[in-house]
């Protein structure tokens, strides 16, 4: 599995004034306002050193609604770990991923995801890196995005959040973790919660992209 660090120095090519005119998006004011949504929940904590381990600790809970399952992890684990658990439980109507950037083999596992019909629909919001340095695990998953009727959308993005809308619950993945795996430790939590839910999505249905 491929391994990213945030902390790499990027180098981008320069445009010329014509080019960085076209690609400017303007950020609204109404957009750069943080947003809030206090929740009550059900705590439960769990350690996971392994993506096996993550999937069978999901497996063992009988979630109700305002559960939320707190992780700290190393090693085999990233953020579609708890995405790949949560669809073992159900059939995911919609699936929302925001990350940083992406590792191929996650692209390909959303791509198998979608086609064994474990995932309806999908949108993915990425960072501005992707389509400059990961050039190639952009444009492969773009093609899967668009291809399933889903919002590919670049812009600033450093946030990890994976919302599911399901046949049983929806929920909300907070992670530390980028889409692709790395030996650090990181924490995530997922939270059983209608409202958590669409309160992610309604801010990322309002981002515009650079793309």
């Amino acid at each position: 599995m491929e391994q990213y660090d945030e902390e790499t120095i990027i180098k981008k090519p320069r445009l010329n004034k014509k080019a960085r005119t076209k690609k400017k998006v303007e950020t609204t004011e109404e957009e750069k306002k943080a947003r809030m949504l206090k929740t009550s929940n059900t705590h439960k904590m769990k350690r996971a050193f392994s993506e096996s381990k993550v999937l069978d600790l999901v497996d063992l809970e009988d979630f109700k609604e305002n559960d939320s399952l707190h992780f700290i992890s190393r090693g085999d684990v990233d953020s579609f770990s708890y995405l790949k658990a949560m669809s073992r439980k159900q059939k995911l109507k919609y699936v929302l991923i925001s990350t940083w950037c992406i590792g191929r083999r996650d692209i390909e596992d959303i791509k198998e995801m979608i086609e064994n019909g474990k995932i309806e629909k999908l949108d993915v919001y990425g960072g501005e890196i992707l389509p400059s340095t990961y050039k190639n695990e952009f444009l492969m998953l773009k093609e899967v995005v668009e291809n399933n009727n889903g919002r590919m959308c670049i812009f600033r993005n450093h946030s990890k959040v994976c919302v599911g809308l399901g046949e049983k619950f929806d929920f909300a993945i907070e992670s530390s973790a980028n889409v692709n795996t790395n030996p650090r430790t990181e924490q995530t939590t997922i939270t059983i919660s209608k409202e958590l839910a669409k309160f992610y999505k309604a801010f990322y249905d309002g981002i515009k992209s650079f793309i």
